[in-house]
């Protein structure tokens, strides 16, 4: 079935910045005149005449989105922050869960994003004696540094068709949530950089395909893009749209670290005729995704809809995605796949502090496994049945640099996914206005002349900078270790601070499980127990 593409008006905030354009020239032009009839109006025409070239330059050019949505005044946001860089390193605020504050992970990305010097002097930011600091133990004799990135192939001997993927990737933000002009400098910069965009659950917009970048098609409880009329699956819909040669992986999703457990609801007035497009629901009317799959009520259910998801995608990797809840919901997942043996390509772990969106507090503060206990918890199941080599772990949740990456390959994951980095990239100055539809930078609105602010050429540049060089500094670490390679990165190496006086390493924090040792009854507690008490047949 052909999806038809929407009649795209011309955006009227183009003509609009024409004419203010034209008015700061014909403005310029009397006001000239004036003055030479009256030369009191040439000193008002000294500071007219540079403020009106400085308005006409600001709306003119593509690199910042702030300044051609607000020219002139947009100048004293940037003031700002170039006074708040030169004090950077002051700068030690802390988030709930410890990690650094995004201002100066924020600064960072930026810098990396225009490729801009980001060496800091005065040593680290962090207090390296406040309880959460973690860092990775150095060699005394570092390896080469590896000239390319090793990438990671995910697919298992049940898929046709494996992927080669990149270990940083764009992660899950779908159409609709984000700007037309978000998700196209997003994309491109996924092709130019050699690395994946999730969708999101939102469905495949025409500009996701529009660059060709690789795209990983997240399917949520609403089965955006391959619905029914009733809300139900429709595997017409989905093989059509997952045997296209952009789709590398589909990915179904139980939960997310934003709200896990929850639901959500599109308002009607927001489903305008793209959205409705790429999500395949009708212009104008509420949609309501549910919080749970309909027909999917035993991990049985689940690992079979995945191998449908598999043959219907031609044989496409296959995953499923969730924030981590109850460790006996994990476990029975892990028997269902050994009792049907069916195992997915791979499982993406978001973690409860993760998520860019706006969600309830109750949910996106309370509710939901960390990333560091939830790929614990993961890898552990999988290595204790048997089935870690067969299953590639993918981890999303505040990853920014390429110490959250070496750290959260350390512990269990083979690949990573950021969004609020990508979103960095893209120029996001945290304004928190991502659900009034009045993001300031044009990312997550759809009002036509915010978006148009945003410079696609120049924030696909920036997005493909951003990457490289997060590889680089990841490589960067593991030479600094001793590395041969990401593979050679472990808990032991890792280290956290658990009080001002006492270290440990993430080996000793948290209990490993032998590869087989769940099927043997001798994998540590509580696994074993949970593991006792998991059945495939029910959550």
């Amino acid at each position: 079935m052909t999806e038809q593409t929407p009649v795209i008006r011309k955006s009227s905030s183009i003509s609009m910045k024409h004419v203010l354009i034209a008015g700061a020239v014909l403005t310029n032009i009397l006001v000239l005149v004036a003055a030479l009839w009256w030369r009191p109006v040439l000193w008002a025409y000294l500071f007219l005449g540079p403020t009106s070239v400085l308005m006409i330059r600001d709306l003119t050019q593509g690199r910042h989105t702030i300044l051609r949505n607000y020219p002139v005044v947009g100048h004293l946001r940037y003031m700002i922050e170039d006074l708040r860089h030169q004090f950077r390193q002051y700068l030690i605020e802390s988030d709930s869960d410890g990690a650094p504050f995004s201002h100066a992970q924020r600064g960072l990305v930026y810098q990396r994003a225009k490729e801009e010097s980001d060496v800091l002097p005065f040593g680290t930011l962090q207090d390296v004696y406040a309880e959460g600091y973690e860092w990775l133990e150095h060699s005394a004799a570092p390896s080469s540094r590896l000239e390319e990135e090793p990438r990671v192939l995910i697919g298992n001997d049940q898929c046709s068709q494996p992927y080669s993927a990149s270990r940083f990737n764009i992660s899950a933000m779908s159409f609709g949530s984000l700007s037309s002009n978000a998700i196209l400098a997003l994309n491109k910069g996924a092709r130019m950089g050699g690395f994946y965009h999730d969708t999101g659950e939102g469905g495949i917009s025409r500009y996701h395909r529009e660059h060709g970048g690789d795209l990983v098609w997240e399917i949520g409880t609403g089965y955006f893009g391959c619905r029914r009329e009733d809300g139900r699956f429709d595997p017409d819909r989905f093989s059509e749209r997952a045997r296209s040669d952009q789709v590398k992986m589909t990915e179904l999703k139980l939960s997310q670290g934003a709200k896990p457990g929850g639901g959500g609801v599109l308002p009607g007035g927001k489903v305008n005729a793209e959205i409705a497009a790429a999500r395949g629901v009708p212009e104008g009317k509420t949609v309501v995704s549910p919080a749970a799959h309909l027909g999917l009520s035993t991990p049985i259910d689940l690992m079979e809809f995945l191998q449908r998801m598999r043959e219907l995608s031609g044989g496409k990797p296959v995953g499923v995605k969730f924030c981590v809840g109850k460790e006996t919901q994990l476990m029975a997942m892990v028997k269902a796949m050994l009792e049907t043996g069916i195992v997915p390509d791979f499982i993406t772990v978001d973690g409860g502090e993760g998520g860019t969106g706006a969600a309830q507090p109750e949910l996106s503060d309370s509710v939901g496994t960390p990333l560091t206990d939830g790929l614990f918890l993961v890898r552990n199941a999988l290595s204790g049945a048997g089935l870690r080599d067969r299953v590639r772990i993918i981890a999303a949740g505040k990853i920014v640099h390429g110490f959250d990456m070496a750290a959260r390959i350390a512990i269990g994951a083979d690949v990573c996914n950021s969004a609020r980095g990508m979103l960095f990239a893209l120029g996001c100055i945290q304004a928190r206005r991502c659900h009034t539809n009045r993001c300031p930078t044009g990312i997550t609105t759809n009002e036509p002349w915010r978006v148009s602010g945003l410079d696609v050429e120049d924030k696909a540049q920036r997005v493909a900078n951003y990457h490289a060089h997060t590889i680089s500094h990841f490589l960067t670490v593991l030479s600094a270790c001793g590395l041969s390679g990401p593979d050679d990165l472990c808990p032991e190496l890792l280290n956290r601070r658990i009080s001002h006086h006492e270290v440990r390493s993430y080996a000793q924090l948290y209990p490993q499980a032998r590869p087989g040792s769940l099927l043997e009854g001798s994998a540590p507690q509580p696994h074993q127990n949970f593991w006792d008490r998991a059945e495939a047949s029910s959550f």
